[in-house]
């Protein structure tokens, strides 16, 4: 098979994860006031839609139809996150997050793929992992 990226003339820069969430404006409130996530408009007539970034990096929040059914990842196979981000100092976020009052869904550890990492949950039991790599 022929390298892709060896006749693409166009490069990739970023990546959004898309959340499904019951609340948009409930969800951007808790990225930023516990993820430390900021965001500067709504879309939509009532509000359905976020852009929350930070660091350059950016989560998608769209609400879900009234009475919708959102299954986090960790629902269908065990363990599984919606999104992770790399990070250059987890042991620093962690402390953050933890003063700011994300709901850690679990603590910061090392774990046997070469990662420093934890996790937290968002309002609607997504789970949103955070890794540091290990030399």
């Amino acid at each position: 098979m022929d390298d892709p990226s060896s006749t693409a003339e166009a490069r990739l820069t970023n990546v959004a994860p898309v959340l499904l969430v019951r609340n948009v404006v409930a969800s951007a409130e808790y990225w930023r006031d516990c993820v430390g996530f900021a965001f500067d408009r709504y879309w939509g007539k009532p509000a359905d839609f976020v852009m929350v970034g930070r660091d350059g990096l950016t989560v998608f929040l769209s609400q879900a139809p009234a009475g919708a059914s959102l299954t986090p990842h960790w629902r269908i196979k065990h363990q599984m996150w919606n999104t992770y981000f790399w990070v250059d100092d987890a042991r620093a976020l962690y402390a953050e997050l933890q003063r700011r009052g994300a709901r850690i869904d679990y603590t910061l550890h090392e774990k046997p793929y070469g990662c420093l990492e934890f996790g937290i949950q968002d309002l609607d039991d997504h789970d949103i992992a955070f890794g540091q790599k290990l030399d």
